[in-house]
């Protein structure tokens, strides 16, 4: 289920996650050639990524969400 990127935060091993507006946390990292991001890596280009759908799994496996959605 396709849900847009609300904000960011970084893992305790320096990762970005992506908080999505479901309530669920993605991990948005740049990971070549598995994963290409190179968005992630400054702030405009996380910024410029806000509002993006990203595919949630966890809202497709019915999963708790990850925080508190206002």
């Amino acid at each position: 289920m396709n849900r847009a990127i609300a904000d960011y935060h970084k893992d305790d091993e320096n990762h970005w996650v992506a908080r999505l507006t479901c309530g669920h946390f993605q991990h948005v990292r740049h990971n070549p050639p598995w994963t290409n991001r190179p968005w992630v890596e400054t702030l405009a280009g996380r910024n410029s990524m806000i509002g993006h759908e990203l595919n949630c799994k966890k809202c497709d496996e019915g999963a708790p969400l990850d925080y508190q959605v206002l």
